[in-house]
């Protein structure tokens, strides 16, 4: 047995897989010019996202298994490491061998975390170091074989093909999206939207203009992949030029300014408002009703402000460039 690549999973550009590499249904990896790599028998569970970059490439040791909805992009993980559901570790991080992770923890960019911490927290923060209690939990969770064989590679070269994701009709409204946008495959696109000329729709992104109102996403926009876009009734969404969402957001019902950046797993909620050039930070919950200036950096469950940009932001390296997948 090679590789274990469900139906509803994507890989997207080159990348080096291990023998018995796992990715569950749902889940994405992205490769940008050949920065994926990913060691023997690792698990990456439903819905999860791995994205590498030429800056930031993407290694993960053998045997470690990422929970549903898990985020990783340009990091260094090591072997045997459990990474708990909804965890979201940043570009530059590097993790040790045999680390644990708690639910929903956040690794800032350029952590370190040595081999065998137990990681909690938003920031993750180390609160100790494993027991013997944890080192049999891992080996358990392993069918008691921690061994680690030699690396046996799969080349994986999938290139961004013709197939694009798919329309649906909600009563008499149907996706009006420009020409030069490019929608990925799985994502899916329902009702009363609008999508602006080379603007790009990552893959199992879902946008969901129905009964509840008009969604219009305007020119160069990216919405990454996993991202969720709805509204509350009597509600819109508008999302304005050059705005870049990350990976495995929630983005309902708000309206957000121009060049505006939303870092991966973001929730920004209905009735809000995000002026433009805005950066939002992993992890960040934008409130109901909240109403930010422009040029403010968000971060925080609830977000607030803790910074300003005092400069016109640029594409993150994070974003889709169709040339180099």
């Amino acid at each position: 047995m090679s590789l274990i690549i469900e139906s509803s999973a994507k890989l997207i550009g080159k990348m080096r897989l291990g023998k018995e590499v796992y990715v569950a249904q749902g889940t994405i990896l992205r490769s940008n010019k050949d920065s994926v790599k990913i060691a023997n028998q690792t698990w990456i569970l439903e819905n999860s996202v791995l994205i590498g970059t030429e800056e930031f490439p993407l290694r993960v040791g053998s045997k470690t298994v990422f929970g549903h909805k898990c985020i990783a992009i340009g990091a260094e993980i090591g072997n045997l490491c459990e990474i708990g559901n909804g965890v979201i570790m940043l570009p530059g991080s590097k993790i040790g061998n045999m680390c644990i992770f708690g639910e929903g923890t956040i690794i800032p960019e350029g952590a370190i975390i040595p081999d065998e911490s137990v990681v909690v927290g938003r920031p993750g923060r180390i609160i100790r170091k494993l027991t013997e209690d944890d080192k049999n939990m891992i080996k358990r969770m392993r069918d008691n074989n921690i061994t680690l064989s030699p690396y046996k590679e799969n080349l994986v070269n999938e290139r961004l093909g013709e197939e694009m994701g798919i329309l649906h009709k909600y009563k008499d409204k149907y996706p009006n999206v420009a020409e030069s946008a490019i929608i990925f495959e799985t994502a899916e696109i329902t009702g009363d939207v609008i999508i602006g000329d080379n603007s790009i729709i990552g893959s199992g992104v879902k946008i969901i203009g129905n009964s509840h109102g008009p969604v219009r996403i305007g020119n160069n926009v990216q919405i990454l992949e996993n991202t969720v876009l709805h509204l509350l009734p009597d509600n819109e969404l508008i999302i304005e030029d050059n705005v870049t969402i990350g990976p495995g957001c929630i983005i309902h019902g708000t309206t957000i300014g121009a060049n505006t950046i939303i870092e991966s797993g973001s929730i920004v909620c209905d009735y809000s408002k995000l002026g433009k050039n805005t950066l939002v930070k992993s992890g960040t919950l934008v409130k109901q009703r909240s109403i930010f200036e422009d040029n403010a950096i968000l971060e925080g469950y609830p977000a607030k402000v803790v910074g300003e940009n005092t400069h016109f932001l640029d594409k993150p390296v994070w974003a889709i460039n169709v040339e180099h997948i």
